[in-house]
């Protein structure tokens, strides 16, 4: 991905031979950046959850759902995964990452190479995304019922959450038979008779629904997105009710177009199977999502700290049209090699632009690994305090646009993978900080 904007560049502990050491920032820092961090920098509203444990699980991904999408990234990129090129690649992109030359590791590099990386780094932060969208779901949820509420569609999803609906429930899983039950059980089994199970399980609800096209859309803008955010967004959407679709834009400086697609389709055809394969194999054998009127993507290429006010409102759409802004191992990027000054200017044109009711998520690496360094005697500020002090003003110091309320807020989260889960090459487990916002009106 480009220099400004790459989603998974940050990762340093994914890969232990990338540097962990920050750029420092450009010269002319914002004021938000001209105060020591402390107490009082920041409002936030006392209904915030907040946590700083590392072991506290947010809600997980049924296990079938991860192995179809961890598969669904074998299906998409295999070529590249078996070549005798592959290690030569990741070795490329490696070098240029510990170069900090974001150039030549996104934005100009080759198609192959874009796929290795994709290929590499991307299935486990997908998984760990559709985790943190999953437990954001109570979130989710009551934005899209307030939304169908007031287009008087209320009857298509049905009540918010509660009883036997089968709209999205707060913890983001809307199909009945995805019960917590249901996952300690998964857990406890092979990944083999979990995927027969859940693909008959899934083949019944979806043939009840069969020619029902979607009914509601919820929206999704991915600044800095690519491989990792789509196939979590077709993970989260594969736990909600067949008649919610999903709309996601996928914003990057580097051309992740031809990716995104192959990823796309594998996320939403069904795979080939051997025809030796019994009955019970055939009929779980699917997609990760088995109706592919559910996922839309589109992909931009665009730096979005040079997009303009009126631009960055383009790309959001109407007015009316709450959506969910993602900015996923993308922030602290900004901060270090954009430098505060831009970033913050971006951060207060979405404020402007942004329609009321909208989230914005946030997720990151932890503690040291996400700070921005300020001034000439280049003195770091964590990403987190520099975003609260941005976006959570006080009445006397507010901006133009919406306020923001924060809803949710972790310092450091463990995403790890199950022993159970199959790829082609081994994965590593995951480490992040979360923080979730919702516009609203003074």
């Amino acid at each position: 991905m480009g220099k400004k904007a790459r989603v998974e560049t940050n990762n340093r502990r994914d890969y232990s031979n990338i540097s962990s050491n920050s750029k420092p920032g450009k010269k002319a820092a914002a004021a938000a950046a001209s105060k020591k961090p402390s107490s009082k920098a920041a409002e936030q509203p006392s209904r915030a959850t907040t946590t700083t444990a590392t072991d506290a699980p947010p809600p997980l991904l049924p296990l079938p759902s991860q192995q179809r999408l961890l598969s669904s990234f074998t299906g998409a990129f295999g070529p590249v995964l078996a070549s005798d090129s592959f290690p030569v690649l990741l070795q490329e992109v490696k070098a240029a990452l510990f170069a900090r030359d974001f150039e030549a590791a996104f934005t100009a590099a080759r198609p192959e190479s874009l796929e290795a990386y994709a290929a590499r780094w991307s299935p486990t932060r997908a998984l760990g995304y559709a985790t943190v969208l999953l437990g954001i779901g109570e979130h989710l949820a009551e934005h899209v019922h307030r939304d169908v509420v007031s287009s008087g569609a209320a009857a298509d999803v049905g009540p918010d959450g509660e009883g036997e609906s089968a709209a999205p429930s707060p913890n983001g899983a809307a199909h009945p038979s995805v019960t917590s039950a249901d996952t300690v059980a998964d857990v406890q089994n092979s990944i083999e008779g979990l995927s027969i199970a859940s693909g008959a399980e899934s083949l019944d609800n979806e043939e009840a629904t069969a020619g029902e096209k979607p009914s509601k859309t919820i929206k999704m803008l991915s600044i800095g997105g690519g491989a990792a955010e789509i196939a979590a967004f077709a993970a989260y959407l594969s736990q909600q009710d067949p008649l919610i679709s999903g709309s996601v834009t996928l914003l990057d400086s580097a051309p992740w177009d031809s990716v995104v697609s192959k990823l796309h389709d594998a996320l939403t055809t069904t795979p080939p199977i051997s025809k030796y394969a019994n009955a019970a194999a055939k009929a779980a054998n699917g997609p990760l999502l088995r109706q592919p009127a559910c996922l839309s993507s589109a992909f931009t290429k665009q730096d979005v700290l040079t997009m303009t006010r009126q631009q960055l409102s383009d790309t959001i759409g109407g007015a009316d049209e709450i959506l969910l802004v993602t900015l996923l191992f993308t922030l602290n990027e900004l901060y270090t090699t954009g430098g505060i000054g831009k970033t913050t200017k971006f951060l207060l044109n979405l404020t402007a632009v942004i329609p009321e009711g909208s989230l914005l998520l946030v997720v990151d690496s932890p503690g040291s690994y996400s700070e921005a360094a300020v001034g000439k005697e280049s003195k770091k500020y964590p990403m987190q305090w520099l975003l609260d002090h941005t976006l959570l003003k006080s009445e006397k110091d507010a901006v133009e646009g919406c306020r923001w309320e924060k809803l949710e807020s972790h310092d450091s989260v463990w995403f790890r993978l199950a022993d159970s889960l199959k790829y082609p090459i081994s994965l590593e487990n995951m480490r992040y900080q979360m923080h979730l916002y919702r516009a609203t009106k003074p």
